[in-house]
């Protein structure tokens, strides 16, 4: 599972997305499978880190940041830990990244409506709101519990299929 969330996070739709946003996906993703009938035990940072391999200082701070953004709770204490504040099938990848990064689509640290492409160029703003509303479609379907449960839906396995999305 860890191969391909690392190759979501590197080939989705040809973005780039943070370690911080891999990381992010990785450790919500460690706490859904971990969830069994609705219910989840707390799972300490440490247990997250080393299940999926991420620096623990630098999990710390992502999960912070999950739990500020409503994503998962938290525990302090010798029973405490981490847990889905929501159940997985609820909480979707699009959610997890703009949670860690802010929205999906930038350029040049602007969202695409606020550019002003004039002249030869002006269709350039609309293929980035379309490139915005793809990686949107896909990662707005595609939900913490289908990871987890290495189940995606069928429109993110066809594209996934496709040779070419490899190259």
């Amino acid at each position: 599972m860890n191969g391909w969330i690392n190759q979501l996070a590197v080939n989705l739709c040809g973005m780039r997305l943070s370690a911080r946003v891999d990381y992010a996906l990785r450790a919500v993703t460690e706490l859904a499978s971990v969830t069994k009938a609705g219910r989840s035990r707390p799972v300490t940072a440490d247990q997250i880190a080393r299940a999926q391999e991420i620096p623990p200082k630098f999990l710390e701070s992502i999960l912070l940041q999950l739990r500020r953004g409503g994503v998962v709770q938290a525990q302090r204490g010798p029973e405490g830990g981490y847990w889905l504040a929501r159940p997985a099938e609820e909480i979707s990848l699009a959610e997890v990244i703009r949670v860690i990064d802010g929205p999906l689509a930038h350029i040049r640290g602007q969202r695409p409506e606020q550019l002003g492409y004039t002249g030869a160029a002006r269709a350039l703003q609309d293929v980035w709101i379309a490139l915005r509303a793809s990686e949107r479609q896909i990662l707005e379907l595609v939900t913490i519990a289908d990871v987890a449960q290495n189940l995606l839906p069928e429109q993110v396995t066809k594209l996934a299929a496709d040779p070419d999305a490899w190259t």
